[in-house]
Parts: C-alpha cells; structure tokens; sequence
C-alpha cells in the first residue's frame, strides 16, 4: 500500500474519536508499529487535530482539518458549483454542511477577491424543472470580463450585463441589468435559445451593480 493511502486510512480509522493503539492500528494495516509511529507524527504535523503517545494510543481532538492551500478562480466556482448541487440532495445534514463550507469558504477569502460569483448558496423549491446548463460557461467567462451579452429570451433579443448567477433547486438564473428594459431581471437560464458575446464591456455605474440590485430587493 503507498504511503499516501496508509495515511488516508489512518484517517479513516480514528474519525470515530476512539482511543486506538498503535499495535492495533499495525494490525489493521498491514505495517509494523514502528511505521505506524512516523505516520502519526505525519498527521500531526500536517494540521490532523489528534493527541497521543507511544504506548497510550492515539485519537482524534476535532474534526478533520485541512491545511492551508490555493486556490484558482476555476477551482473556487467548481467548489460553490458543487455545494450548490449537494444543497439540493433532499438530506437535512447534507444540506446544511454544504451551507456552512459555503460560508466558511466566503469568510476565508481575501477582501480583494470578487465575491460576485461565489456570493453563497442560493436556494428555492423550485424541483419540477431542469437545470439549463448549456450557456453557463459563457455566462460565468462573461460576469468575470464583464462583457456585455445578446441573449435570446422568449423570442426578445435583449442586451445584458450579466452580474451573478444562483441557483434554485434545478433552475439556473443570472442576474442582469437590461438595456432593453432599462432595469434589473432575473434570468431563468433554461429559456435562453441564444446567447451571443458582444464586443463592449462594461463598467460599474450609479444604479446598475449588484450592490444597487441587493440595495432595491431589500427596499421592496
């Protein structure tokens, strides 16, 4: 068994916060007492939160930390992406583990980070319909460039600028100011038949940010 492995097993087995010996935990693995002595100190120093010595045994203090890593942007949406989806899954704890990873996952990161497109988990009942996924990767590439949008809706060509996208239980929207209606909407990304990047951007301006479209939901 790789190391790597051994490890990741070890971690398994003491989870259940029970005091176990080493000679026990050779025995299980598969390795000599000695080996499972420099595997412990691997895991402490590594940030597992555990007490324990030769000859007393070894248990887990906490819950299983991780140590400190980077992330890109990609990474960071994969994870709200997948948070989202497990928040939908119908089970009680699930949901509400992935709603507190969520905030821990906003609370750790850096004040310079835009949070436009990792702003939570949004949730509603909406479980009769389907996720429409096919323009979401040009919606999110265009909310990071603030790239203006063509999108066809209901058979109305209207120009957005796309500023955030949510999800409720298997609908996807994205929020926009129009140009075409000269105002802030909501999206529902399954009845987009078309979606084309145009060449202008766009920039913050007075009445036409997420902090406005926050600012007038909490007024109405």
């Amino acid at each position: 068994m790789k190391r790597t492995d051994r490890l990741r097993q070890l971690i398994r087995i003491l989870r259940d916060g029970d005091v176990h010996r080493a000679v026990d935990i050779a025995e299980k693995t598969g390795v000599t007492v000695r080996t499972v002595y420099r595997d412990m100190e691997t895991l402490m120093a590594s940030g597992v939160p555990m007490v324990g010595s030769r000859g007393t045994g070894y248990r887990v203090t906490a819950p299983i930390t991780l140590p400190a890593m980077n992330l890109s942007m990609a990474e960071l949406e994969a994870l709200h992406l997948g948070l989202m989806a497990v928040a939908q899954s119908g089970e009680a704890d699930l949901t509400e583990a992935a709603q507190t990873l969520a905030d821990k996952l906003d609370a750790a990161l850096p004040e310079d980070v835009d949070h436009t497109t990792t702003d939570g988990l949004a949730i509603y009942p909406f479980t009769g319909r389907t996720q429409g996924v096919v323009h979401l990767p040009a919606l999110r590439q265009a909310i990071r460039a603030r790239q203006k949008l063509l999108v066809t809706l209901n058979g109305q060509d209207r120009t957005v600028r796309p500023l955030r996208l949510d999800y409720w239980g298997r609908v996807w929207t994205c929020t926009v100011w129009c140009e075409t209606i000269r105002g802030f909407d909501d999206l529902p990304i399954e009845e987009i038949t078309a979606l084309r990047k145009l060449p202008s951007l766009f920039v913050n301006e007075a009445g036409k940010t997420l902090a406005d479209y926050r600012t007038a939901r909490t007024i109405s």
